[in-house]
């Protein structure tokens, strides 16, 4: 497998620090020697990163307050678009501990099977990311596991207490949408953020709250038994300092 996408622009210097996986122990949840840090198991409010046959997953989310929002089209009927998002929020979400550059390019192979409308089943790649216990910050870069007009891209900022987060860019439609093998791919470069598909470029859009961080991955609350249909098969991440 070719996990190179050299349409992707990446900085001249050498790499501060960067790591690659595979996910070949299984774990609940996901540690890889320590080296992860994880939503419930040190976030308390969120839900952990599993791997199971070389597929890292989202552990099951509470299913009590499904999600609500404007971007989803499924507000109830009368409700302003501009109203607070409604719904647990409990993402499952991992980012590697330690001290990282803080432009970073993070990339992952898609693992995705029973592809359905009936969820918002996402795979998520996290920048500048930090998880304590009852705070997540950071920035989540993610796509919808479909690959029809109710597809999605979006680029969304973590502002620390579970359901907090300021959505910056988003994209609709299948060319937002992931299948099976599909590469996806987030940067952060000073304050712009880009979010990219097989090598071509998604999104992007800036943002300047957040300056330093770890990079990650996560997917969707809410999603059932289906948290095991999706997920990722390899991850990387090349981070520098200027």
């Amino acid at each position: 497998m070719n996990d190179a996408a050299p349409s992707v622009p990446r900085p001249e210097a050498e790499p501060v620090r960067s790591y690659r996986t595979r996910f070949r122990q299984d774990e609940d949840p996901l540690s890889e020697g320590g080296i992860w840090v994880n939503g419930r198991t040190d976030g308390i409010d969120w839900v952990d990163i599993v791997v199971r046959n070389g597929v890292a997953y989202g552990g099951l989310s509470r299913m009590a307050v499904a999600e609500q929002r404007a971007q989803q089209g499924n507000l109830d009927p009368g409700t302003s678009a501009e109203a607070a998002p409604v719904g647990d929020y409990d993402d499952p979400t991992a980012v590697l501990g330690g001290v990282w550059g803080r432009n970073q390019h993070g990339k992952a192979r898609v693992f995705s099977r029973n592809q359905t409308e009936d969820y918002f089943q996402e795979v998520e790649i996290r920048l500048r990311s930090a998880i304590v216990p009852h705070s997540c910050t950071g920035y989540e870069v993610f796509w919808r596991c479909l690959k029809n007009e109710n597809a999605y891209a979006e680029i969304v900022r973590w502002n620390g207490k579970a359901g907090d987060f300021t959505s910056l860019a988003r994209r609709t439609g299948p060319d937002g949408g992931v299948q099976e093998g599909d590469l996806v791919e987030a940067t952060i470069f000073g304050n712009v953020i880009r979010s990219y598909i097989n090598g071509v470029q998604i999104l992007e859009t800036t943002d300047g709250a957040f300056a330093e961080g770890s990079p990650g991955i996560g997917f969707n609350f809410g999603v059932g038994e289906t948290n095991v249909d999706h997920g990722v098969t390899y991850f990387e991440v090349d981070t520098y300092d200027d």
